[in-house]
């Protein structure tokens, strides 16, 4: 089993191809792994910009599937000229109408390939921007019209959970045995999310943000201490620094920790990036010792909140494993946090290499070969669905 897989579904462009081996778990290695990231470009506007990240996945998608064939040794180039059949071109053209460069490139791939021998595509199908959602989900379509090719949509937040779950040894990745029932917390850009799993592919949303995200929230507050964008690693570099540094945060720069005896699974960050608005207000002209401060209570403040909720949420689900996920899980801080909540608590923790924390197509395809697995009939009708929650899925 060969699978491609694509992920549009913000600001990276990311195609990767599997091929599953034997073993009694999922396992596979990776032919391909492509990423390409358009952070410099959204750094002007302070965040993502979704008619730009459109654009630019519709530039790049067609040529990292192509590459990606080559790396995999998937790509055979035609030897005599080869023309679609009017039909299938006319139907690729109302296809990607919308998709400015990506309809010329796909025609070129098409007619300059011969069809590869992988067996199905794996695509993002939500949560996420669904203008990037659709450039995506459109060259599956077009794959599929083409080469006939089988489509397994696949739920973003579920790709980071499985991500969670990864393990690789020698080069071959393998779905771990969980020991149910687990939790998940899935923090990134976009979302803020406990999540009961009573068994892989069977999901219950136990808590989420009411406002901001948390990385979202690291954004903002990144940005009113003037710090470039993506603002998360910048706070987490000063706030680094200042526990190195053993800096002791001024008492008129504390921070509130936001619904941290509310009883509930619920987050909020919206009241504590005010509070930091408010404190940097009284404060005056920020000076480096200032902005550390601000970096390092901040990021205590959201750490403190996400290991109470965490501990919170094993608790009332009785839950024997905890799987951490999205781009937020590559924070050292909250990472190490919480693997001394699971020591202290004596359950087993599961988070991605930092390389998996982030939006990539080998957690899609992992998805793509568990549903299969277990006889999830491939799709032919998608539709982008940017607030598609993972219990839906």
């Amino acid at each position: 089993m060969i699978l491609l897989s694509i992920e549009t579904s913000c600001d990276e462009t990311a195609v990767s191809i599997v091929k599953r081996v034997r073993g009694k778990n999922i396992r596979f290695e990776v032919l391909s792994h492509k990423i390409l990231s358009q952070v410099d470009l959204h750094a002007a506007y302070g965040g993502v910009f979704p008619a730009l990240a459109k654009r630019e996945h519709a530039k790049a998608l067609t040529q990292l599937i192509a590459e990606s064939l080559e790396e995999a040794d998937l790509l055979t180039e035609r030897t005599n000229t080869y023309h679609l059949p009017s039909s299938s071109r006319k139907k690729l053209e109302t296809l990607l109408e919308r998709e400015g460069e990506m309809l010329s490139a796909m025609k070129i791939l098409f007619e300059g390939v011969q069809k590869p021998l992988i067996d199905g595509i794996a695509v993002t199908e939500g949560p996420g921007l669904e203008p990037a959602l659709w450039v995506g989900i459109n060259a599956a379509l077009a794959m599929h019209l083409v080469w006939d090719l089988p489509i397994y949509p696949i739920n973003h937040m579920e790709g980071h959970i499985v991500a969670g779950a990864l393990s690789c040894i020698d080069n071959v990745y393998e779905v771990s045995t969980l020991n149910f029932p687990a939790c998940a917390l899935l923090i990134s850009g976009g979302h803020t999310e406990l999540v009961r799993i009573s068994k892989l592919r069977s999901y219950k949303v136990i808590g989420r943000t009411r406002d901001d995200a948390i990385g979202e929230a690291y954004d903002k507050v990144a940005r009113m201490l003037s710090l470039p964008y993506p603002g998360g690693p910048e706070i987490s570099r000063l706030a680094e620094r200042s526990r190195k540094e053993g800096l002791i945060v001024d008492d008129e720069l504390r921070l509130p920790r936001p619904m941290l005896h509310s009883g509930d699974l619920s987050f909020s960050f919206s009241g504590l990036k005010t509070a930091v608005l408010t404190r940097i207000k009284k404060r005056g002209p920020l000076t480096e010792i200032t902005k550390q401060m601000i970096a390092l209570e901040f990021e205590n403040a959201v750490t403190d909140v996400l290991v109470a909720k965490t501990k919170q949420a094993m608790y009332e689900t009785r839950a024997n494993t905890l799987i951490v996920g999205g781009g937020v899980s590559a924070n050292t801080h909250i990472r190490f946090s919480l693997k001394e909540l699971a020591e202290s608590e004596s359950f087993d923790l599961f988070v991605p290499d930092k390389s998996l924390s982030t939006d990539n197509g080998i957690m899609i395809a992992a998805c793509g070969l568990l549903h299969i697995a277990n006889d999830i009939s491939p799709k032919v009708k998608l539709k982008a669905n940017g607030s598609w929650s993972v219990e839906d899925c």
